[in-house]
C-alpha cells in the first residue's frame, strides 16, 4: 500500500498486473495503515479496488 486508507476515503494500492505493478484507488471497511500488505476482494471501478488487511 502506498498511501493509507482512512475509514471515510479512499487510500492507494500498488497491484502487480502483467509483470509489474500499477496503482488502484483502494477502499476499506477499516483504516489500514501505510505499507500494510492487503488482499483485493473486489473491483468497484476499472481503477478502484475494495482490499482487507492481510494477517501479520
Amino acid at each position: 500500500m502506498t498511501v493509507p486508507i482512512p475509514a471515510d476515503g479512499p487510500g492507494e494500492v500498488l497491484v502487480a498486473v502483467r509483470g509489474g505493478s500499477e496503482s488502484y484507488a483502494a477502499w476499506s471497511a477499516v483504516a489500514i495503515g501505510k505499507d500494510v500488505r492487503v488482499l483485493v476482494v473486489d473491483s468497484l471501478s476499472a481503477r478502484s479496488v475494495l482490499v482487507e488487511a492481510l494477517p501479520p
